[in-house]
Formats: C-alpha cells, sequence, structure tokens
C-alpha cells in the first residue's frame, strides 16, 4: 500500500480549500455541458418500434405513460444469456429508489433489453427489483440505438462505442482475445453466455421527448458516459483507496448483489 502523506488539521484544511476551487469549476462545467446535451437537435422517430411488457404489447409512445420524457437505460441481457451483465446490474441496484424523483419532474425511466420478456422478469425478481423492464425481442430497437450487433463482426453495423466490442470488431477475434480485459470474460461467463455473444450486445443511455404527438430521440451516451449511473463509484472516488481497482482492472470486483461473500470481503481477482 502506497504510504500517504500526514499532516496537521491546518495543513489539510489550506489543501482541502485548494480542492474545493477545483470541485467548484468541476461542477461549473457539469452544469454548462448539461446545458449542451439539452441543446442538442433532436431528430425524429419515424421507426413504429414495439416491445414487449408485461402489459403486453406496447409501442414507444406507449413506454412514455403519459409523461412528455422517456429515459431508457439499455441493459445488457442478450437473448442467450442466463443472467444481466454484473455491471449493469449494480447500475440498476440504486433505479428503483430515483424513480419517483424522476416521474416528478415528467420523465419516465425504465430499461430495455434483447432477451425475452420472460427471462428480464424472472431475473428481476430474483434481484429484487420493480422497475419497468422491456424486452426488444426480435426487433430493431437495440441495434438502431447502437447497442447490439451480431455475433460475428461486420462493418458499418453500429455507431457502437458501448463496450469492447468496438475493439473486437477492429482487431479481430483470435488478436482481440489474446489481449482481452479480464473483466470481458469474467462478465460473460456471469450472464452464462460466451464472449461473443456478450460482446454482441452493449450498454447505454437514451433520452426521448413527446412533443405536439411526435416523438424526438434527444440524447443517447456509452461506455463511461454512463457511470453518473453508478452511483457507488461517485461514494468510492472520495474515500482514500478510491476505486482501488488498479491490481485486477476496472469494475473486476463488481459481483451481482447476492453474490457477494458473506461478511463483505472485497474479492478482486478471484
Amino acid at each position: 500500500m502506497t504510504k500517504h502523506k500526514t499532516g496537521t488539521r491546518e495543513e489539510w484544511l489550506a489543501a482541502r480549500l485548494e480542492l474545493l476551487n477545483a470541485e467548484k469549476e468541476y461542477t461549473r462545467r457539469g452544469d454548462e455541458l448539461a446545458r449542451q446535451r439539452q441543446a442538442l437537435p433532436r431528430v425524429r422517430i419515424e421507426e413504429k418500434y414495439q416491445f414487449e411488457t408485461n402489459r403486453g404489447k406496447a409501442s414507444l409512445a406507449d413506454l412514455f405513460e403519459e409523461r412528455s420524457q422517456l429515459v431508457i437505460y439499455h441493459f445488457m441481457f442478450g437473448p442467450d444469456y442466463t443472467a444481466g451483465c454484473p455491471a449493469c446490474s449494480a447500475t440498476a441496484d440504486s433505479f428503483n429508489g430515483i424513480l419517483p424523483h424522476i416521474e416528478a419532474r415528467d420523465a419516465t425511466m425504465i430499461c430495455v433489453s434483447r432477451a425475452p420478456l420472460e427471462k428480464l422478469l424472472a431475473y428481476r425478481q430474483r434481484m429484487g427489483w420493480s422497475f419497468n423492464w422491456v424486452s426488444s425481442y426480435g426487433k430493431s430497437f437495440n441495434f438502431d440505438f447502437g447497442v447490439s450487433a451480431s455475433k460475428r463482426p461486420q462493418k458499418n453495423t453500429l455507431p457502437m462505442e458501448a463496450n469492447e466490442l468496438a475493439a473486437f470488431r477492429m482487431l479481430g477475434e483470435k488478436q482481440f482475445r489474446e489481449n482481452m480485459p479480464p473483466i470481458v470474460a469474467q462478465n460473460a461467463s456471469t450472464s452464462g453466455t460466451d464472449i461473443a455473444g456478450y460482446l454482441s450486445e452493449g450498454h447505454g443511455f437514451s433520452v426521448f421527448v413527446r412533443e405536439a404527438g411526435n416523438i424526438y430521440h434527444s440524447y443517447s451516451t456509452y461506455a463511461r458516459g454512463t457511470e453518473f449511473l453508478m452511483g457507488f463509484y461517485g461514494i468510492l472516488d472520495r474515500t482514500p483507496k478510491g476505486r482501488d481497482e488498479d491490481e485486477c482492472g476496472p469494475m473486476t470486483w463488481l459481483r451481482l448483489h447476492d453474490e457477494y461473500a458473506k461478511g463483505g470481503t472485497k474479492s478482486c481477482c478471484s
């Protein structure tokens, strides 16, 4: 463990005030980025998307539930997965508690995955979640919004930046496997699929708005762009050890919340 500097309360306060200036600038920059996101041009949705829900078939408009804004988390759960992606699952653990606040600001938030609905609902029950989770199984929605691809890499199928699939496609399967981040094989195993199957899905966050009878796509983000949903990282970033991921790589310590060892001992590489 790296030896850390110690000092007096006065030295700490001086350093903390200096850091506070940087934190305030970071906050101001975040406010400006929010304004830029809100000012993005909107794209009218022409496709008549259909989804499977626990209340039957639904259109994209139906998913708004009478609100004017729709927030979608593209959850990695492909048709051949037996469980959700561990990183997506850790992200989704916080959703139930925030929904009333999101809805109070005229926005509906749901998850969409490509697995059949019965798989999604069974996994939702296992995890103790209650947020709305719908299936786009057999439909083009996930492909159109850059979070799904075929197992065999193909050119020009996606504007994909969601996960390691981009490297998988550029480098080729053999070279990618030889340089594969540990988290890929680990998450594929937990999800009950092979590496190609795991990488055929990505995660993302998309926003739609309904206005004058039309639906528009206003925003999407992928990869670390969805990290704002992972509240535990914001907390860990403020602890002395931070994320503490240097030894094994990012997210390798993550487990489904019902699979952590009793006693809370951190497991990284095992």
